[in-house]
């Protein structure tokens, strides 16, 4: 059992205690938290640890995905200073566990009994070589559309259950003067539009073997034809100025009225709440039409750099912290996404986290929980990103979907 007690993890007092000392060292923390609902999650866990007499040392870097916090850290790391811990995705964990650069958290992991409450899927990043090395804050998914509920009753639109239903909606809205999709023109967002499409068309056996597997005969498939047409339909519901728009710019636009839907990952929904704005009365959540059944995720990670011998006395009380019942619950409250633990009660959540859980854990049971490609849960970084030059490229009209097929099974045979 995990062993918690008064706001203090049993670790983290046993230390306090025995030390003789007023405060523990401070933990200083990477990453790439920037916007305002983002900001606020983070405070949950910067509370938590104040309340053990840890301090914080902030270090963000701005940049959704965390390409510019990689490049920090590493000159970091050259220079024989890693940060305490880092906010990590995916296969940036493993990279990291591959040099040896990471903590061995597993007596923290016995002790809390995570091999028992965190899925398969994502202890495939959280650790490496048998040794957890990272402690997951949350299970973000991907396929998920953001609605304006005034816009929708105003146009009097149901939620959309196939493609074609979600096409006509969104063509109602561009007919009334909305913008009908809010989009930001950056390649990790047209790859998280790309997940729900390919789930759409295919299912969960074609996004095993073209996102996953790689499958070159998926990849080159009539059915990946079909993913790239209706990246084009969905192209042709953004506004003009979509190009270099960050991500909470385009949820802003959701938020004020001015556009009807967004494609977006559930850290959009921090956004809403930050904005004061209500699940069912001022937003709809629902899962890309198509892909009901499935949940394409990524989860975000803090991995804790090897700091000597062991695991410092402040890491183990971070990783005890963000593990912790009481802290997964309250985070994701705040953050827009879901515990990365399947055991607890998620009735403190609002109506679309309630949904994200219970679609988590449905997923988890049925084996159709999915590491997200637009986020780095399918393949390493090298692939990733020779599948983002391609979506994104298409996406900009630079060719049409049937050259874009051609284009994405050499850029993946090349970058494996």
């Amino acid at each position: 059992m995990h062993k918690y007690f008064g706001g203090k993890t049993a670790l983290a007092a046993a230390f306090l205690a025995t030390a003789g000392m007023a405060q523990a060292a401070d933990v200083e923390v990477l990453h790439w938290w920037t916007s305002g609902g983002e900001a606020s999650a983070l405070n949950v866990l910067k509370d938590d640890l104040s309340g053990q007499d840890i301090g914080w040392q902030d270090m963000p870097v701005a940049g959704g995905g965390g390409t510019q916090a990689m490049t920090v850290l590493r000159a970091r790391v050259t220079s024989g200073n890693p940060p305490t811990a880092v906010q990590m995705l995916g296969f940036d964990i493993t990279d990291w566990a591959k040099e040896g650069a990471l903590a061995n958290l597993n007596d923290i992991a016995e002790e809390g009994g995570w091999n028992d409450v965190v899925p398969a899927a994502l202890q495939k990043f959280s650790t490496y070589d048998g040794q957890w090395v990272a402690a997951p804050v949350n299970v973000h998914s991907t396929n998920w559309v953001w609605a304006n509920k005034a816009i929708m009753d105003e146009l009097g639109l149901e939620e959309p259950q196939t493609w074609n239903e979600f096409v006509a909606a969104l063509q109602a809205a561009k007919d009334a003067g909305y913008v009908a999709l809010a989009h930001g023109g950056q390649a990790w967002q047209e790859a998280t539009f790309f997940d729900g499409v390919v789930l759409a068309v295919g299912g969960p056996e074609f996004y095993q073997a073209s996102m996953i597997d790689l499958d070159a005969e998926a990849l080159g498939s009539d059915q990946m034809k079909e993913v790239f047409d209706r990246m084009a339909t969905l192209r042709s519901f953004v506004d003009d100025n979509f190009s270099g728009r960050d991500w909470n710019l385009a949820t802003a636009m959701v938020i004020n009225k001015e556009a009807a839907f967004q494609l977006m990952g559930d850290w959009a929904k921090g956004e809403f709440l930050n904005a004061g704005k209500v699940p069912g009365e001022d937003f709809l959540c629902f899962r890309f039409p198509g892909s009901q059944d499935q949940v394409t995720f990524n989860s975000d990670q803090f991995a804790m750099f090897s700091q000597g011998e062991g695991v410092s006395d402040e890491q183990a009380a971070l990783a005890n912290a963000i593990m912790s019942p009481e802290f997964q619950i309250a985070f994701n409250k705040v953050k827009g996404s879901v515990p990365a633990r399947t055991d607890l009660d998620a009735s403190e959540l609002d109506a679309c986290g309630q949904r994200a859980y219970e679609d988590f854990k449905a997923a988890d049971a049925s084996g159709n929980l999915l590491g997200s490609m637009g986020h780095g849960h399918a393949n390493p970084a090298s692939v990733k990103n020779a599948m983002y030059d391609v979506i994104t490229a298409h996406f900009n009209g630079e060719f049409d979907s049937a050259t874009a097929v051609e284009e994405l099974v050499t850029a993946v045979d090349i970058s494996k």
